[in-house]
């Protein structure tokens, strides 16, 4: 089912004070414990506006950084003083990473909170991306921007679930693996509450 930009809008829009569920890496590993001091942090959900549909633009990090190395992620990053909400954080961080300017930019919703192992607390900032722009990464945090179908990650074929012996325990994750790529953890994870989000059951 492909949906329009109207009803992408329309499903995201919840009434006052119907808070959306707490996500996280917990979600598939019961039991799973986070950091007791999270880090407010916020990542867009950028969908691109092409004539033949909407895409999802992700970045792949580079090695040599110290959170996720080479993983395949949204544009975002831990909340700054001078940010005045998620949406700001989400806005500045993809001006930084990618140098998407935010005129090109329009947030119409947020995913429920989204924490992780790894001690951050994630607000997902769902926006639409009007073409055409140019891209500037910053070529010390991000090896690749790409882009990968809406249609492809909201296909439930597509939805995998992996597992991975860590620090002695097995531990679950959703996956998304798209062409060369492989999209999984914390984005795989936000992308299955996009997903059940936009196709309520």
């Amino acid at each position: 089912m492909t949906l329009t930009p109207e009803q992408i809008i329309g499903r995201l829009d919840r009434q006052p004070g119907d808070l959306p569920p707490i996500r996280g890496d917990h979600d598939l590993n019961p039991g799973m414990t986070s950091a007791r001091i999270l880090t407010p942090a916020a990542v867009l959900v950028g969908l691109v506006n092409h004539p033949d549909g909407l895409t999802v633009l992700l970045t792949q990090r580079t090695d040599h950084l110290h959170h996720h190395p080479g993983q395949i992620s949204f544009p975002g990053g831990h909340m700054a003083p001078g940010d005045d909400s998620p949406e700001d954080t989400a806005l500045r961080e993809t001006e930084e990473e990618v140098g998407l300017n935010r005129r090109h930019v329009t947030p119409i919703g947020r995913l429920g909170e989204y924490v992780t192992r790894t001690g951050f607390s994630v607000i997902p900032v769902v926006a639409f991306i009007e073409p055409p722009f140019q891209l500037n990464p910053d070529t010390f945090e991000v090896e690749e921007v790409f882009e990968v179908p809406l249609a492809f990650l909201l296909d439930p074929a597509n939805h995998e679930r992996h597992s991975r012996e860590f620090e002695g325990h097995t531990r679950e994750f959703h996956a998304m693996p798209f062409e060369d790529y492989y999209i999984w953890g914390a984005t795989a994870g936000m992308l299955i509450n996009l997903y059940e989000v936009l196709h309520p059951k």
